[in-house]
């Protein structure tokens, strides 16, 4: 049987151009349909990741809301003022509640004799407004604002008190002065501890023989002497010695080193 396409030439190159164009259709397809998908995924790309911020608008202040406002800014400052006052009130609490407390007189005795429990001291100039045996011969006048430590220190300290004087008047001057201050009264000084003597080198055995913890004087000389037997002195006197030793301790007045309490 004849070839169909030998008899008619023309058709093979019909059935030829039809089999292109199919084949050329397809491709077209698969062409559009990869650009379609490059379109697509280059869109999802390009979006952003965050939605878009909505802008609050803006609301005008009208006259009412305006006198809202300032009433409110005042309810801030009032508040504010209070709450001030509050704090400032509540450190004051705190500073008086954590401030320190004053030593008692008791306390403050204590700690400056340092737990001394026998103390010597002379009578003129500390305990007596007079400063010499001349001025016992007229009259003995205790000290008014030195009693209230010397109390203090009978009560805590074995205490002697010892003058050098001329006459035995003397010494009843003294001891009456004493007496009517109430030196006696509180128990811890009696008049036998009360010691008289006529030089000031019978003063001096006094003390070393007595071995106290503290002595008080107004004579340098004297203190100086003691400073090898005492273990503590306290001189009394308006002016500081020349000579001093390390355990001797200067002060105006008794009181004066007590804090003039």
């Amino acid at each position: 049987m004849p070839n169909l396409f030998s008899l008619y030439p023309h058709y093979s190159l019909m059935h030829n151009l039809s089999t292109t164009l199919i084949l050329d259709s397809r491709s077209v397809g698969a062409i559009a349909g990869l650009a379609v998908a490059i379109v697509f995924t280059w869109r999802v790309w390009r979006s952003p990741s965050e939605p878009q911020r909505r802008i609050p608008k803006r609301q005008g202040v009208t006259p009412s809301s305006s006198g809202v406002s300032t009433h409110s800014s005042a309810n801030v400052e009032t508040s504010g003022v209070t709450s001030s006052s509050e704090d400032s009130n509540a450190q004051n609490v705190i500073d008086e509640f954590f401030q320190p407390v004053k030593p008692t007189l008791a306390q403050v005795v204590r700690q400056r004799l340092s737990e001394g429990r026998k103390v010597t001291c002379r009578l003129l100039g500390v305990i007596l407004e007079e400063t010499s045996p001349e001025e016992l011969q007229q009259q003995a006048t205790v000290r008014s604002s030195v009693l209230e430590v010397l109390l203090e220190i009978t009560k805590f300290c074995d205490l002697y008190l010892m003058e050098r004087i001329l006459d035995d008047e003397s010494e009843k001057k003294v001891l009456l002065a004493l007496e009517n201050a109430g030196v006696f009264t509180s128990g811890g000084l009696v008049k036998d501890k009360v010691l008289f003597c006529s030089t000031e080198i019978g003063r001096t055995s006094f003390v070393r023989q007595l071995e106290p913890d503290w002595h008080i004087d107004t004579n340098p000389e004297i203190t100086f002497q003691l400073a090898r037997f005492i273990k503590y002195q306290l001189h009394v006197s308006p002016t500081k010695p020349e000579r001093t030793a390390i355990n001797v301790f200067n002060s105006t007045t008794l009181e004066q080193f007590f804090g003039d309490v």
